[in-house]
């Protein structure tokens, strides 16, 4: 939709692109999943990576054999391709809850639970072995990975690690070639409704987008803005009024509040230009990934507007055939918690070699039981990756061994730091947006 922003000087015509959506593999169909297990998905999983690493074996070690596990051999080097199951000493438990009511000792929860006694094993449908040396750190993978391993049987049984092969960045579509500067703004983490929110600060946001705010050069910024997306974490309802009793007048209208907030500020966008909102955690959407879009009768005003698309969570799109791939964090903050890195970009480059967005669902994230597929397989490598709701922004340029351009982005609460994310789809260059209601200069 063209919006107009008028000027003494000039008259801004708002740039237009061409949008599609490809959230189709991560729909669900809900009367399907009545009681599955779900070794189906890691059997799915495994089917379709190892026949990705069994192409690259080829070139990456062609003079050994390829084994299964129940076929090693001592001594004998070979390479293995399985699923890595991480055993860990701290990894919370279900029946801990019991052992916390019965000796009334305190739970240590910690942020991160690794041990340095963690150690991996390598599973395949032949059985499974354990992994031993120091070529493997069972600090920088989780369970659910699927590699390739060259190495020999010990007379203990282990596994002797020498190298490890990763599925490598999936191929991608060439970047297309445009002489204009087209932004796509990504925001997450408005949580309106929470005693820390700003109304000002997201009208400011809003403000700006729409053209409403600033001089004429950032009003011609603003015209250059082609699509926004919001990425979870939208409100923040009161949790207080879930008791497991009927809710009175007065707090249906806590409850609905929130909602209406951000309903009257996603209609201002979505009068001025294309729109996505992706659920998150504190959303009023299903839990487990991928989570599916937001009901369209939360957003009355919003709805009218056929400029507004309500996401799934992972969300994939192209905008004038660059393609984003997204999640609202979940799977960032889970591998923080089962593995570790320097910086949040750290965890996004591995699970583009991984070509897997959620490695750790189902195990420790919580997921659909899908018997014929894993959704969250990366077909092909997106230009730009982005993970909302993170504590900081950070971006970060990937390149690949076979010309792949990725921009990694991590985008802050905006709530917190009052920072959105505009990406010129021209070159994969970023910067920030940075509001702020402080009037200390």
């Amino acid at each position: 939709m063209a919006m107009e922003i008028d000027d003494s000087s000039n008259n801004l015509q708002r740039k237009q692109s061409l949008y599609k959506s490809l959230d189709e593999t991560f729909g669900v169909e809900r009367e399907r999943y009545t009681g599955q297990q779900y070794s189906q998905i890691y059997f799915a999983r495994l089917h379709l990576m190892r026949t990705i690493l069994y192409s690259l074996v080829d070139t990456w070690k062609p003079h050994l054999p390829v084994c299964t596990v129940l076929g090693l051999e001592l001594g004998k080097e070979c390479v293995i391709v399985g699923t890595l199951y991480k055993h860990m000493k701290l990894k919370p438990c279900v029946l801990d809850e019991y052992s916390k009511e019965r000796t009334g000792i305190p739970l240590v929860r910690p942020h991160n639970f690794m041990h340095p006694e963690d150690h991996l094993v390598l599973e395949d449908e032949s059985g499974r072995v354990k992994l031993g040396g120091t070529v493997i750190s069972p600090s920088l993978f989780v369970t659910g990975n699927v590699v390739a391993l060259h190495g020999k049987e010990t007379s203990a049984g282990d596994f002797l690690v020498q190298d490890i092969l990763e599925a490598g960045l999936p191929p991608q579509e060439e970047l297309p070639f445009d002489t204009k500067d087209k932004y796509v703004v990504f925001v997450s983490g408005l949580s309106v409704g929470c005693s820390s929110s700003n109304p000002l600060l997201s009208q400011l946001l809003v403000d700006h987008i729409t053209g409403h705010l600033g001089d004429e050069k950032e009003q011609i910024l603003a015209s250059q803005i082609v699509h926004v997306v919001i990425a979870g974490n939208s409100v923040e309802l009161p949790t207080g009024l879930f008791n497991g009793q009927y809710l009175a007048a007065k707090d249906h209208s806590k409850l609905s509040m929130p909602i209406k907030e951000l309903d009257i500020l996603l209609t201002q966008i979505a009068a001025a230009l294309p729109l996505d909102i992706m659920p998150g955690t504190s959303d009023p959407a299903n839990f487990a990934l991928p989570q599916q879009p937001l009901h369209r009768c939360l957003f009355p005003g919003t709805s009218a507007y056929n400029t507004f698309v309500s996401c799934t969570n992972p969300h994939s799109f192209e905008v004038d055939s660059v393609r984003f791939l997204g999640t609202s964090g979940q799977n960032i903050d889970d591998l923080d918690r089962y593995s570790n890195a320097e910086s949040r970009l750290d965890f996004m480059e591995r699970t583009l070699r991984w070509r897997h967005i959620a490695p750790t669902a189902p195990n420790t994230l919580g997921c659909y039981p899908f018997t014929d597929r894993d959704p969250f397989l990366m077909e092909k490598c997106p230009h730009v990756y982005f993970v909302g709701n993170q504590s900081k922004y950070e971006n970060r340029l990937v390149k690949g061994p076979e010309g792949q351009l990725v921009r990694l982005i991590c985008i802050p609460k905006f709530c917190e730091s009052g920072v959105a994310v505009a990406v010129n789809i021209r070159n994969l260059e970023c910067h920030a947006l940075s509001f702020s209601t402080d009037l200390d200069l």
